[in-house]
C-alpha cells in the first residue's frame, strides 16, 4: 500500500473540498442518517436533563482538576508507571514520536505491527513513518482496516468508515482480500475480516494501542473498545507501545468511572462498551499472557501552547467522543474528509491549529455556523463556540500584550480589512466624519440596490397587512 497515497492534502483547500462533498447528494444522505441515528440513541441515554447536568459538571471538574495539575501528575504517572515496569517516552512532535516508536520496533527486528485505535497515531502519522522504514502497520479495528484497505483516512473519529455503505465494503473486501466473495451480509463481511485480523494478530511482533485515561495514582492505562482487537493488541504481541497525548493523564482511578460513563452515550449511545482494559505493565512471572514488554509514548504535538493559555486550556478537556461532530450542521453535510485534519469537525476546528499552526488552519475556525449545538452537548462542557471565535480573533490579528503568539499568529490578516475596520473606527469616533457621511450618503441613493415594489432585490417582501391599524380602529369604533 503506497503510504504518501493515505496522506491528508492541505486544510488550506477546505472550501474546495467542502464544496465537492456538498455537491455530492448521496454523501449527504449518508451522514445526515447516520447523525440523526446517533443523535437519537444519544437522548436516549440521557432521559434526565437534571442528571445529564449533573454529570457533566462532575466531568468538566475532574477534567479541569486534571490539566490544573498537569505537570505534576504527569510526572507521576511517569514514575508509577516506570515502577510497575513500564517503559515512559517523551515526544515533543509528531516527529520524534514516530522516531521513538521506530526505534523500539526495529530492535525487535519488526516486521508486522498490529494497531488498535488510536487517533493520536493518526495525528502523527505513524503508518507512513513506518512503511518508510519497510513495516508494515495493520489496523485491526474494523472501521479502521476498511478505510486503510481503501488507502483512505478516518471520517469521524469514533466511527472511520461511517461514510461508506455496505454495498461499497462488499466490493472493496471482494477487490482486496484474498479468496473473499461479494456479499452484502454485515455479518458475513465482519467474519471476512475477523479472519484476516485473527491470523495477523498471531505473527506481529508489536502491537499498539491508544490510551482512554491516564491515572497517575496508580500507573494505569484505561482502554475503552468494543470489538476485542484492543485487548487482543496489547495481550498476544510480546511488546506492546501505547500512545497518547499529554492531556488524558486523571489523578486517581475514582476520577475515571464518571469521564467513561459519559464518553460511551455521549459517543455510540451505548449504556457500556463491550470491553474496558486497565494496563499496569507488562507480564509477572507465572503469568501466562500479556506482553513482555510495555512502552508508552506520551506526546505534545502543539499541546502546551493550548495548556500554556487559561481560556484555550480548555480544549484539552477533550474526552474524544465525538458528539459535538454528531451534532454539528456543518459536519454533518460535508463528512470528515472535507477538514483535511486527523480531527474533524467541531474539536479538530478548535485543537489543529495547535497542531498545525494557524498558517496552515485558520480557515478551519470559520467552519462553523456559531449555533452552539456543539458545546450544549460535549460532555465536558468545552466551550467550542467561544474558542472558535477566539481562533478567528488570533488568525487575523497579532499576539496581544501579555499573551505568546499562537503558531502561525495572524496568518489570515488583510490589509484590505485592516483598512476597512480602521475606517470604520475613525468614522463612528469622530462626530464630525460621522455627520459628513450621513450627508454624503443621503445624496447618493443612486448607488444604492434597484428596488423591486418598494423593496431591495436582494430580501423578501414583507407581505402587507391584512389591516391597516386605522381600519381597525374605525372597525371597533363601529361595534361600539
Amino acid at each position: 500500500m503506497n503510504a504518501q497515497q493515505l496522506k491528508f492534502v492541505p486544510a488550506s483547500e477546505f472550501k474546495q473540498r467542502a464544496a465537492v462533498a456538498v455537491a455530492d447528494d448521496h454523501l449527504r444522505k449518508s451522514f445526515r442518517g447516520a447523525m440523526d441515528f446517533l443523535i437519537n440513541k444519544r437522548a436516549a441515554q440521557f432521559p434526565d436533563p437534571e442528571a445529564l447536568e449533573r454529570q457533566r459538571s462532575l466531568a468538566e471538574h475532574i477534567r479541569q482538576y486534571s490539566l490544573a495539575r498537569l505537570p505534576e501528575l504527569l510526572e507521576q504517572l511517569e514514575r508509577k508507571l516506570t515502577d510497575n515496569g513500564v517503559k515512559v517516552h517523551w515526544a515533543e512532535s509528531a516527529e520524534e514520536a514516530c522516531a521513538i516508536i521506530i526505534g523500539i520496533a526495529q530492535r525487535h527486528s519488526t516486521k508486522l505491527m498490529v494497531k488498535g485505535k488510536s487517533m493520536v497515531s493518526e495525528e502523527v502519522e505513524l503508518n507512513h513513518a513506518m512503511a518508510d522504514v519497510g513495516i508494515d502497520a495493520l489496523e485491526s479495528d474494523m472501521g479502521e482496516y476498511i478505510v486503510q484497505l481503501d488507502g483512505e483516512k478516518p471520517s469521524h473519529i469514533i466511527m472511520p468508515a461511517i461514510h461508506k455503505t455496505k454495498q461499497q465494503i462488499a466490493r472493496l473486501f471482494a477487490d482486496k482480500v484474498p479468496g473473499a466473495r461479494y456479499t452484502e451480509s454485515v455479518d458475513e463481511l465482519i467474519g471476512i475480516g475477523r479472519a484476516v485480523l485473527r491470523e495477523k494478530f498471531m505473527t506481529a511482533e508489536v502491537g499498539m494501542s491508544g490510551v482512554n485515561f491516564a491515572v497517575a495514582e496508580t500507573g494505569t492505562l484505561c482502554l475503552v473498545e468494543n470489538e476485542g482487537n484492543g485487548r487482543m493488541c496489547t495481550t498476544v504481541p510480546d511488546v506492546h507501545i501505547a500512545i497518547t497525548g499529554i492531556e488524558k493523564v486523571v489523578e486517581k482511578l475514582e476520577h475515571v468511572p464518571p469521564l467513561f460513563g459519559l464518553l460511551t452515550r455521549s459517543a455510540t449511545g451505548q449504556a457500556i462498551t463491550t470491553y474496558f482494559n486497565m494496563i499496569s505493565g507488562p507480564r509477572r512471572p507465572g503469568e501466562k499472557d500479556g506482553p513482555r514488554e510495555v512502552h508508552l509514548v506520551l506526546v505534545d504535538n502543539g499541546r502546551t501552547q493550548a495548556y500554556a493559555d487559561q481560556q484555550l486550556r480548555s480544549t484539552l478537556q477533550c474526552i474524544r467522543c465525538g458528539a459535538c461532530m454528531n451534532h454539528c450542521p456543518v459536519y454533518t453535510r460535508i463528512g470528515g474528509h472535507a477538514y483535511g485534519t486527523t480531527y474533524p469537525g467541531p474539536i479538530g476546528e478548535i485543537i489543529s491549529p495547535h497542531m498545525m499552526g494557524l498558517a496552515a488552519t485558520h480557515v478551519l475556525p470559520t467552519a462553523s455556523s456559531l449555533c452552539g449545538a456543539c458545546g450544549e452537548v460535549c460532555p465536558v462542557r468545552i466551550p467550542i463556540p467561544e474558542l472558535l471565535v477566539r481562533l478567528r480573533e488570533e488568525a487575523q490579528h497579532d499576539a496581544r500584550p501579555g499573551h505568546a503568539p499562537l503558531l502561525g499568529q495572524g496568518a489570515a490578516r488583510s490589509r484590505l480589512v485592516d483598512a476597512v475596520w480602521s475606517g470604520w473606527a475613525a468614522l463612528y469616533t469622530r462626530p464630525a466624519f460621522y455627520r459628513a457621511f450621513g450627508w454624503l450618503a443621503t445624496r447618493l441613493r443612486a448607488l444604492t440596490p434597484p428596488l423591486q415594489g418598494g423593496w431591495t432585490v436582494s430580501r423578501t417582501p414583507m407581505k402587507p397587512a391584512a389591516r391597516t391599524l386605522h381600519e381597525l380602529m374605525a372597525a371597533r369604533s363601529k361595534r361600539r
